[in-house]
């Protein structure tokens, strides 16, 4: 019976968090280029911040909006 390799398994962890966080990175990159940012609206039922996309002129943006500028590239 072969042996694990947990060598290998906790490198391709460790690559795929890599892999996540400059994706992640890359993405506030682009909105922030793109001028959008985000802003606390309220609060839902288990405390944590409900946020919405604001342009650079302030005015909110739908989410619609938000996923197309994001998927063109």
């Amino acid at each position: 019976m072969a042996r694990q390799n947990y060598g290998f398994n906790k490198r391709q962890r460790e690559l795929a968090k890599r892999q996540k966080k400059e994706e992640k990175a890359q993405r506030r990159q682009e909105r922030k280029e793109a001028g959008i940012t985000e802003v606390v609206v309220g609060v839902d039922e288990y405390g944590n911040p409900i946020f919405a996309d604001v342009g650079p002129d302030g005015e909110p943006i739908a989410a619609a909006e938000t996923a197309d500028a994001t998927s063109e590239s």
